[in-house]
């Protein structure tokens, strides 16, 4: 509910009193004096169900009170018979949810767009928590930056300005977007220089072996869907009352860490990631602005008065044509990572049949799988699959040579493609209390490949001792391609 207090020229009194006489609205009219001194005005106070705002004021404006002073105040509760009819009318058949009006949807989207020195220096702590959270492979700290970063309203002022014919929001919405994202993305690359000079690196050099930097490089289609629902519940916490903080934070979750990711690879000379991490930053901007668009327009939010639609619904289409275009064409090499990844998926599962069948012939009896994974190559953004990489343990897998052949011949069969199959031996020695006769440990190393891309060497030898276990583990890897 709603209370409205509306103050007109005198002479345009019974203009206003005759609308709202045809709308069933209980009023009270008194006459006030103006700076002047002079009682030349009249306020009129009125409570409103909430849905019954927009209309009427659109019918106060079409009797020629465009200009009018009107202040819109939440109404707690109203006791009237007669206000109780008119819920029931705006109710349409009893369902009393309740939508915000044009004119007050457009001032709640102008609230949430700070002014731009506390947009920018919240921004920067975020961009700061962000790019930590990344490098130090930390969800938590990752999630404290979004919440922090203050996006909802410039993410969605653009589209409120587009619909409802406000040029100065709509301005002020993408100008606030550009500046946003670009913060974002030079703090975090001045931060994660210093960390990298500060040899603050985890992993090494490849800065995308953290998880929480490796799924924002190489994004697919799924980012889409989630930019798509944080646009749709930005709009609907808006129109409709919901919690406007935890659908801020859905927003930034599309944009920070993608943005520090930009940065953060930017630092590390890897450009195809960053590549890759900045056509995700512009997907989600593309996806929350047209998801939001649509879903005003299809709300039905329109500029005031019957003759400021056509003109509006131009821009709108507009805008909408544009943002969806630029979508689609961004969203090409999203659908190729999400191909090569559903690829790599069957890769595997054919992958675990294909060991599990090599596995049960008596030659390899004395062999049981440990893993199957199928990697992929470092050429981001688009990546390719590289090999498919098995894990087998033994006493002494060394007799038992050319399980990569026996592997890479029978997924040959199920593929078109060239697949390079490595196999790493596992051996464990193991000692202690409960432990009658040890398993022979593995000494000499050997490893022997077929293919022409392919090479075997030892890779790793590490010893674990504690009280009650003592562990040799060596592995060596041998190679196989098709062609």
């Amino acid at each position: 509910m709603r209370y409205l207090e509306i103050t007109v020229p005198t002479d345009r009194r019974e203009a206003v009193l005759d609308v709202l006489d045809d709308e069933g609205v209980e009023y009270v009219v008194t006459d006030e004096a103006t700076g002047s001194g002079t009682t030349d005005a009249a306020v009129v106070r009125l409570p409103l169900p909430t849905r019954a705002v927009e209309p009427v004021l659109d019918r106060l404006a079409d009797a020629g009170l465009e200009d009018a002073r009107v202040v819109v105040i939440d109404a707690q509760t109203v006791v009237s018979k007669q206000f109780d009819e008119l819920l029931d009318e705006y109710s349409h058949g009893g369902t009393r949810s309740e939508r915000t009006s044009r004119q007050v949807l457009r001032t709640k989207a102008d609230e949430f767009t700070p002014s731009i020195t506390i947009y920018l220096v919240m921004l920067l702590i975020s961009a700061v928590v962000a790019t930590a959270g990344l490098l130090s492979d930390s969800p938590a700290v990752v999630v404290g930056s979004m919440v922090i970063a203050p996006l909802l309203g410039p993410a969605l002022a653009a589209s409120v300005g587009i619909v409802t014919g406000d040029d100065e929001l709509r301005t002020t919405g993408f100008r606030y977007q550009t500046i946003g994202i670009a913060v974002v993305i030079v703090a975090s690359i001045g931060l994660a220089t210093l960390a990298r000079l500060g040899g603050f690196e985890p992993g090494g050099v490849d800065i995308v072996v953290v998880a929480e930097l490796e799924e924002r490089v190489s994004p697919n289609l799924l980012s889409i869907a989630v930019a798509l629902g944080a646009g749709i519940a930005g709009i609907l916490s808006l129109t409709r009352g919901f919690s406007e903080a935890i659908v801020g934070v859905m927003i930034a979750a599309a944009l920070i860490p993608p943005a520090a990711a930009v940065g953060i690879t930017t630092a590390w000379g890897m450009y195809g990631a960053a590549l890759g991490a900045l056509v995700l930053v512009v997907v989600n901007v593309l996806s929350i602005n047209v998801a939001a668009l649509v879903t005003l327009w299809v709300a039905g939010y329109r500029p005031q008065g019957l003759f400021d639609v056509p003109p509006t619904r131009k821009p709108t289409y507009t805008y909408g044509a544009v943002f969806g275009v630029a979508l689609l064409l961004l969203a090409a090499p999203l659908a190729g990572v999400t191909l090569v990844e559903f690829q790599a998926t069957q890769l595997t599962s054919t992958a675990n049949d294909a060991v599990d069948e090599a596995l049960a012939e008596p030659a390899y009896a004395d062999l049981e799988r440990e893993s199957v994974e199928v990697t992929l190559d470092d050429d981001y953004p688009l990546r390719s699959i590289d090999r498919v990489v098995v894990t087998v343990s033994g006493t002494n897998p060394t007799d038992n040579p050319g399980l990569a052949d026996r592997i890479q011949n029978t997924l040959t069969t199920t593929t078109d493609e060239p697949i390079t199959v490595e196999v790493q031996y596992v051996v464990a020695e193991e000692s202690g209390p409960d432990t009658e006769e040890s398993a022979p440990s593995l000494s000499n190393v050997q490893s022997r490949s077929t293919g022409a891309a392919t090479s075997s060497e030892p890779t790793a030898e590490s010893e674990r001792t504690g009280p009650s276990l003592e562990t040799e583990r060596s592995v060596s890897r041998l190679g196989s391609t098709a062609r």
